[in-house]
């Protein structure tokens, strides 16, 4: 982890947003090194200024940032989509997420954000969902709203259209893979049109997008992120649920599952996840006992939005740090490993560790994952 020596403050003026929407979208500018790059240059329009050089000492001799009518344009399809930008620290930007060391920076919105004020809780599951698993989203969903929480989840056929259709008279949240005014399934469009009516659809992505298989982690990180708790009702032993689950644990959030029959594979990673530890849903009462016994305080008013605190950078100093470089590379395999275990393999400050991840990031070389972990790209 790493820290922000001055104090974190929002976008103050539209060109501060469109500032950090271009940044956001900037080539190999991910969520992390967004935020490493604003604590660093103090703005998202000195950031932008710093980019291509930042990139060219990194080996990268063609690197432009995005293209100013690029925004512009995305913000004409939100407004026409009748979408709203929220940026991390404005009000209307949901608190629990704002929280989280990985928020996104921005959030495109179409319904209510006042939806994310209620304390929630996800429901996920299966895609291919069993009558017993799309009634029980749908008892749980109902229970959740008249104990005044709302519920957020996916807008993915099964288990999530389930959940979130019991829940639009109480409230609902879908958070999207692609951008808030694509609909996938397209069989959800009806239900995505209420919950834009009556909830809330949100998404990170630019709008328009066309969801792809790398998007849903990131989607999944945000549901859990908003979440107090999540609720996994019926998965199978490779899902996308038990990824929402592991990002729900390394946030800090509590994980619920329903068991199912050994038999019935939608049911093996439930089972799986109440083996591990999960607490067993047999109906919202032991739901409503887990939320009830979660006495983690609110975050201070003050603190809402800041950044989690961590030793400053290094002095300014030379680029060459080949020998480092070739040593993070060398720690690093496909699979992902935690951010702060590789910097105390590598025994060196984490603060001189900081930038070359950055730039092997814009290099394309290492790719960063939700919960803090990083791996080579092949």
């Amino acid at each position: 982890m790493f820290s922000y020596p001055t104090p974190f403050t929002p976008p103050t003026t539209e060109d501060d947003r469109l500032s950090w929407l271009r940044l956001i979208r900037s080539r190999r500018v991910g969520v992390a090194t967004f935020w490493r790059l604003l604590e660093e240059h103090g703005s998202a329009r000195a950031a932008l200024e710093a980019l291509p050089e930042i990139a060219r000492a990194s080996g990268v001799a063609d690197y432009a940032v995005c293209p100013e009518g690029v925004v512009l344009a995305e913000r004409k399809a939100g407004k026409a989509a009748g979408a709203r930008l929220l940026c991390r620290g404005e009000p209307a930007y949901p608190a629990a997420l704002a929280e989280l060391p990985d928020a996104p920076p921005v959030l495109w919105a179409i319904g209510d954000p006042a939806r994310t004020a209620r304390p929630m809780v996800a429901l996920v599951g299966a895609r291919n969902a069993s009558s017993l698993g799309a009634r029980m989203a749908r008892k749980l969903a109902e229970g959740l709203g008249e104990a005044g929480f709302a519920v957020v989840s996916g807008l993915a056929r099964g288990i999530d259209a389930a959940a979130h259709l019991a829940a639009l008279p109480t409230g609902t949240v879908a958070v999207m893979a692609g951008g808030a005014d694509h609909i996938y399934p397209a069989e959800n469009t009806p239900l995505a049109d209420e919950i834009a009516r009556k909830g809330l659809r949100l998404s990170e992505q630019p709008m328009g997008l066309q969801p792809m298989a790398r998007h849903f982690p990131l989607r999944n990180r945000i549901i859990s992120g908003l979440a107090r708790a999540v609720v996994v009702v019926e998965a199978a032993a490779r899902s996308g649920s038990l990824i929402t689950a592991r990002t729900a644990l390394d946030q800090g959030r509590e994980v619920l599952a329903v068991p199912g029959h050994p038999f019935d594979a939608r049911a093996s990673g439930c089972n799986m996840l109440i083996r591990d530890g999960a607490t067993l849903v047999r109906g919202i009462e032991d739901v409503l006992e887990v939320l009830a016994g979660d006495r983690q305080a609110p975050p201070a008013q003050d603190d809402l939005f800041a950044p989690p605190p961590v030793e400053a950078p290094a002095p300014p100093r030379q680029r060459d740090m080949g020998a480092l470089h070739r040593a993070i590379l060398d720690r690093l395999g496909p699979s992902p490993v935690a951010e702060d275990q590789l910097i105390r393999d590598l025994a060196a400050p984490a603060a001189s560790i900081a930038p070359e991840l950055v730039a092997l990031e814009l290099e394309g070389r290492i790719q960063r994952h939700p919960g803090g972990l990083l791996s080579l790209v092949h």
